[in-house]
């Protein structure tokens, strides 16, 4: 499968164009940025280690039934995806206080919630991603009540999967955000990405860090982290 226009440049990938109308081909960058973009910088290998980490995760919860996005791995940095049609929602899920949760709520971050909690943004870079609830996505046409029930209850899903997986490997999942997708039938499936940037892990043990909030807080050993994750993953 070649490239053949981009489509697109983000905060951490390209996507382009390929000879099928339905597939286009994802290819992901060492670029990091942080708090709406003021924050940048690089984090060598991270683009390698979110797209085979992302794919692996994928590859799991379509075991389990998650439809996703992911169709081919074509080498380190590129994967062929399903074209999609992102809905306009970053759906955050919540298993353990951290980050703007804390400071939002004036609580402590490690406090461990009795069921994990969702939140919605409206993906906007312009209005800063701000919160929003089901009624405003209603309001403004993101997604059908349909939708929106389908995407929770796909995301708590996902949630159950991927902590027990993680948590097999001696890793907290703290926290994350998903995206969504509509095919061109309208059915949705699981798009974006599942890594070190996306998910908060912390060493279930020690609660060190190891995720993008290394590079976020100026904590140091930010490839370190990444590199970690990518081990306990494929034991490499």
């Amino acid at each position: 499968m070649e490239k053949t226009v981009q489509l697109y440049e983000g905060k951490a990938k390209k996507v382009y164009a390929t000879d099928d109308p339905e597939l286009v081909i994802v290819s992901y960058k060492d670029d990091a940025t942080a708090f709406d973009g003021t924050k940048r910088g690089t984090i060598l290998g991270k683009g390698a280690i979110n797209n085979r980490m992302t794919n692996y995760l994928m590859r799991l919860l379509e075991k389990h039934g998650i439809p996703t996005h992911f169709v081919e791995e074509l080498n380190d940095r590129e994967t062929v995806v399903k074209k999609v049609s992102i809905v306009p929602l970053e759906v955050i899920i919540r298993n353990i206080s951290a980050g703007s949760f804390a400071k939002r709520y004036g609580v402590e971050e490690g406090i461990v919630f009795a069921e994990p909690t969702i939140e919605f943004s409206y993906k906007n870079d312009e209005l800063h991603d701000p919160l929003m609830n089901a009624y405003h996505a209603l309001a403004l046409g993101l997604a059908t009540r349909e939708e929106i029930e389908q995407i929770k209850a796909m995301a708590f899903k996902i949630n159950e999967i991927l902590k027990e997986y993680f948590l097999q490997l001696n890793v907290k999942l703290v926290d994350f955000k998903l995206e969504f997708g509509r095919l061109a039938d309208g059915s949705i499936v699981l798009a974006d990405e599942i890594s070190p940037d996306t998910c908060r892990y912390w060493d279930a043990t020690t609660n060190e860090k190891l995720d993008k909030d290394r590079f976020r807080r100026d904590l140091g050993g930010v490839e370190d982290a990444y590199q970690e994750m990518m081990r306990r993953v494929f034991g490499e």
